[in-house]
């Protein structure tokens, strides 16, 4: 048995069956410096797909932030301590002066979960708003969420789904009023129901449905309606958050909205887990009184220390402006690629979270699912690691580390041209 096969043995019989893994053959990852991960026999794999590292693979000033921390104290948040408030001060400080007070989790599933019942204590309804092609984590509450994997016993009425934003096959119509529309329907519906409404949930760049290209404005209209019905909007900032999509810090200031409730998780720590949940005092004080809540490892002195050595390396790197050029770089690249390769249909993304929609036929911009699936395998048996997403599971998914570099962008590119033209 080879060692790749003992392993995935074990693994089976130790973590359960159905445990995912990425790729037909999967990576044994050993070392990550940057934006390179070391396999076991010394290979080394451009990492196109982890934002989870977020300013780069043990970042030495994460590195030291957390053992420094974690040698001197690490304790839950029922005793006082100075890091916590630090990090609170600092972090919200990005935000608009609206959203000043913050809760700090270990996960953006507890974060998420906590923004649900935060609306919930605003507006005393439970009724939630979410695209047909979003995740939002894994706790009981927010896998209600998801249609991907419908939750045992079937969903318990609460949650209505609007259809995800298309960019590529608009649905019809100007794309924001098609949206408002449909969400303005799920409103009305949810009035007439036991439940009420309390929130529209959505990720702003709209990742998990394939990061469509929506034009200024978009969620203006939308937003209007669920203030108008009384709700809140929440915006998941799991993936966008940080930077990612260059310009700007956060996925609704590029979508150019200010949400009630803002939920934060895997880049905030570099791979130290953290999570967070951004509001206003009011909606946050309502939850407190609300929902009696302690988290005892969320907000703790070493998370803290991680999250706040993030922002330093954020802010003294120049990430978000890196972001922002190599990102343009790139895209530019998949353009050029896309004159070359007829599998390429739609090239779309921003900052250093894009990549390209695979079709059968442009004209019909028929999915390539299975192909993309092709893609992705053949791009990790030469040393570039990404993934793929979408509503038809057929856009490219490319969210590098934020340090990831022009140089680093060509030899992705190089790589996918070489892919591409073995199909």
């Amino acid at each position: 048995m080879s060692d790749t096969a003992a392993l995935k043995a074990r693994r089976e019989r130790l973590l359960g069956r159905n445990m995912s893994l990425f790729y037909s053959d999967p990576v044994h990852i050993v070392r990550g410096e940057g934006v390179w991960l070391y396999d076991a026999d010394g290979r080394r794999y451009l990492d196109c797909y982890n934002n989870v590292p977020h300013v780069g693979h043990c970042h030495p000033r994460v590195v030291e932030a957390i053992a420094r921390q974690a040698s001197t104290l690490n304790t839950h948040t029922r005793y006082l301590h100075e890091g916590i408030l630090d990090y609170v001060e600092r972090l919200t400080a990005t935000f608009d002066r609206r959203l000043d007070t913050a809760i700090l989790t270990c996960t953006g599933s507890e974060a998420n979960d906590i923004a649900l019942r935060m609306a919930q204590a605003v507006t005393g309804k439970t009724g939630v708003i979410a695209t047909d092609h979003t995740y939002h984590g894994n706790t009981t509450a927010v896998s209600q969420l998801s249609t991907r994997m419908p939750p045992v016993g079937g969903f318990s009425g609460h949650v209505r789904h609007v259809p995800a934003p298309d960019s590529y096959r608009p649905l019809g119509g100007t794309p924001g009023d098609a949206f408002s529309a449909a969400v303005a329907k799920a409103i009305a519906d949810l009035q007439e129901s036991p439940f009420g409404f309390s929130a529209l949930i959505i990720d702003p760049f709209f990742a998990n449905e394939g990061f469509p290209d929506l034009p200024e404005g978009f969620l203006d209209a939308t937003v209007a309606a669920v203030r108008k019905a009384g709700g809140v909007v929440i915006a998941d900032e799991v993936q966008p958050g940080f930077g990612r999509t260059g310009g700007h810090m956060w996925g609704h200031q590029k979508a150019g909205i200010v949400p009630d409730i803002v939920t934060l998780g895997k880049p905030m720590g570099n791979g130290h887990p953290i999570g967070g949940v951004v509001a206003g005092s009011d909606t946050l004080n309502a939850f407190r009184q609300a929902f009696r809540y302690f988290n005892t490892f969320g907000g703790n002195p070493v998370s803290c220390a991680a999250a706040m050595a993030v922002l330093d390396v954020i802010d003294d790197e120049a990430l978000i402006d890196n972001a922002r050029e190599v990102g343009a770089y790139a895209k530019a690249g998949l353009d050029r690629l896309r004159h070359k390769h007829d599998v390429i249909g739609d090239i779309r993304g921003s900052g250093l979270f894009f990549g390209a929609e695979l079709v059968l036929d442009r004209e019909k911009k028929t999915p390539a699912t299975d192909l993309a699936t092709r893609v992705v395998n053949g791009m990790r048996e030469r040393g570039v690691l990404m993934g793929k997403l979408g509503i038809h599971q057929n856009a490219t998914k490319i969210r590098p580390p934020m340090p990831f570099s022009r140089e680093n962008a060509d030899l992705m590119l190089s790589t996918l041209d070489d892919v591409l033209s073995g199909l």
